[in-house]
């Protein structure tokens, strides 16, 4: 009888044990959300705001896109970023920059008379 508490008790403690390395190999795989600089950046017909941001080499950095009228693209092929950004919703993205230099950011969806001219950059210093 003594056998059949225990048994439970030890996969409990067990299960707890599991649960807090899950828990723990989440928060050393996730970056705390205080280590990032957060730059909101706005998309309406046929800008975004800001279309010019600067950065420094290795800094690591949260985008919170968001649109304010249709569904957007934002595409930086030289940093490897690509996104949709949904009306009334914001869509992060996170980056750190390892080489300087200008590189230029685009909306790749169509968004009506103008879009070809929807861009900006990133800056990145050293």
């Amino acid at each position: 009888m003594v056998a059949a508490i225990v048994l439970p008790r030890r996969r409990a403690l067990a299960f707890a044990a599991a649960g807090g390395l899950g828990l723990a190999l989440a928060a050393w795989r996730v970056p705390a959300e205080g280590d990032a600089r957060t730059i909101a950046v706005v998309a309406k017909r046929f800008t975004y705001d800001p279309d010019e941001i600067h950065l420094k080499v290795d800094e690591a950095i949260a985008l919170e896109l968001r649109s304010l009228d249709v569904v957007m693209g934002f595409n930086c092929p030289d940093l490897k970023l690509r996104t949709d950004i949904l009306p009334g919703r914001v869509t992060r993205l996170e980056l750190r920059p390892d080489k300087a230099g200008t590189f230029p950011f685009f909306c790749d969806v169509f968004c009506g008379s103008g879009h070809e001219d929807m861009n900006g950059a990133f800056i990145v210093e050293a």
